[in-house]
């Protein structure tokens, strides 16, 4: 078990969540399950807690109520190292949910999301001011990002 673990609060669709995330993730896997009992805030055998686990990282999906609801201040990042990967997962985060802007994204759940390539993070620490500047500009422009823009921004001449 990690040191250290994400809490995501659903509202009821816990279960429908975790079913979610781990069909879009390989190498992803459901974890315990705990249920609500008699007398509790919630139907009895609704998920009151169920572990995941996607690309190596733990999770804890509680079923919490209405109390509380996700906002863009807190993200997951998912690092690629491809285009086709950026599209593969962005196509399937954004089903039910919507495309925001500069690689971020808001799954049909609320919970936020950036795609980002690997690449970025050269392209950004450049030592070339000039170039790094290019490349913001086109990610600024950008919704779902493109290595291959980036790239050719960063080396406009």
């Amino acid at each position: 078990m990690q040191k250290l673990s994400t809490c995501l609060w659903f509202n009821g669709n816990a279960e429908e969540a975790v079913d979610f995330y781990t069909s879009i993730f390989r190498n992803s896997k459901k974890g315990k399950i705990s249920r609500y009992g008699e007398g509790a805030p919630m139907p009895k055998g609704t998920v009151m807690v169920a572990g995941f686990e996607l690309l190596g990282h733990e999770f804890m999906a509680l079923n919490g109520g209405p109390q509380f609801s996700f906002t863009p201040a807190i993200s997951l990042v998912v690092y690629c190292d491809t285009q086709e990967e950026i599209d593969d997962y962005w196509t399937k985060l954004t089903s039910g949910g919507k495309e925001v802007q500069c690689g971020w994204l808001t799954d049909k759940f609320g919970v936020s999301w950036q795609i980002v390539p690997n690449a970025l993070s050269e392209l950004m620490s450049n030592k070339d001011s000039v170039k790094t500047q290019r490349v913001m500009r086109a990610l600024l422009q950008m919704i779902k990002l493109d290595i291959q823009k980036l790239q050719d921004a960063a080396n406009e001449k």
